[in-house]
């Protein structure tokens, strides 16, 4: 029976192949991806997330995810324009984390508390009241140039 059936499906791809469905499909005469490299188990998902543009953190735990988030709030804050925008992000967060505290799925079990608002806004506020540094271009050039003596004169000059 597999025999016959093999047969079948072989005779319909040469029939496609005579008819050229086959012809001008994307990929033809390159190279297979990842052909040679050591196998690997998870390779559909990296290509997965590849193509999508995804990030890889998908790929962990929600518990890590949070982490990494927690870790990010100073960089995710920065730019909010607002101290109600700031203290929304951080509310977010936190009922995320509440969420998860709740009913941890699987994963590991690692220690994620739901971030301090009022530390978020301290340093936020430290941050936006640091005077920006502004440099003309005379002075960055006078600060870039270098010296119109050699360096032989220089040491003459300091031997001298």
């Amino acid at each position: 029976m597999t025999e016959a059936w093999e047969a079948s499906v072989e005779a319909k791809i040469q029939d496609a192949i005579q008819r050229g469905e086959f012809d001008d499909l994307p990929g033809t005469g390159k190279p297979i991806p990842g052909r040679g490299a050591p196998y690997d188990e998870a390779w559909w998902i990296k290509s997965f997330l590849e193509r999508e543009a995804l990030p890889s953190d998908l790929l962990l735990p929600t518990s890590l995810q949070l982490r990494r988030r927690i870790e990010q709030v100073p960089d995710e804050v920065r730019d909010l324009p607002t101290e109600q925008s700031v203290r929304d992000f951080v509310g977010q967060l936190n009922v995320q984390i509440v969420a998860w505290l709740r009913s941890p799925g699987d994963g590991p079990r690692i220690a994620v508390r739901p971030v301090n608002t009022e530390d978020v806004i301290r340093r936020w506020r430290a941050e936006r009241a640091r005077p920006e540094v502004t440099v003309t271009v005379t002075e960055a050039v006078t600060a870039v140039r270098p010296s119109r003596r050699g360096w032989w004169q220089r040491w003459r000059r300091r031997r001298g």
